[in-house]
């Protein structure tokens, strides 16, 4: 028998910090499951998902809170397997650059008890000029009771700036 846990980290960005954490994990008789990472700013932040047997979940959990003392602050949280009613869209919204995007955008699938499942954000510079342009991918859960029709109209509705495409996986 074996438990999923879901690990958050955050530190100084320096060489070495996933090669560590996915010895600690395999130490531990784990398996890394699903990981995103990133360099932001100045620091390394990731969040991943591993299965352990029971009997190791204590040890690892000690080595992977010992990671504070590198600098690596990781929260651990035990999770189990998702099941997921409904179907799943990706969503890609792309506008000029202005602060409550997100807002506005998370605002209309809490209306309609959309769910994120993943969301991935970034700023660039438009082609062809030096405005910014702002674009978020978010892959979203569905629920049976929303249409899809509907889900494009109220995304639209926010402001004739933003480009919405919503595709099916």
């Amino acid at each position: 028998m074996s438990q999923h846990l879901v690990l958050s980290f955050i530190g100084e960005d320096r060489p070495g910090i996933v090669e560590r954490l996915s010895d600690t994990v395999s130490r531990h008789h784990g398996n890394w499951l699903e990981s995103r990472m990133a360099h932001l700013a100045d620091k390394f932040a990731g969040i991943l998902t591993l299965s352990v047997p029971l009997e190791h979940q204590d040890a690892l959990i000690k080595d992977l809170r010992d990671f504070e003392k590198l600098g690596l602050n990781v929260t651990v949280e035990n999770a189990t397997q998702d099941i997921t009613q409904g179907s799943t869209l990706s969503l890609s919204v792309v506008g000029n650059d202005r602060a409550g995007i997100v807002k506005e955008v998370s605002q209309v699938l809490h209306s309609l008890m959309v769910n994120v499942k993943e969301l991935k954000t970034s700023c660039e510079p438009a082609p062809m000029s030096s405005d910014m342009l702002f674009k978020t991918d978010m892959v979203l859960a569905i629920p049976v009771s929303v249409t899809l029709v509907e889900l494009e109209a109220a995304l639209e509705n926010i402001s004739s700036d933003l480009m919405v495409e919503l595709t099916t996986d």
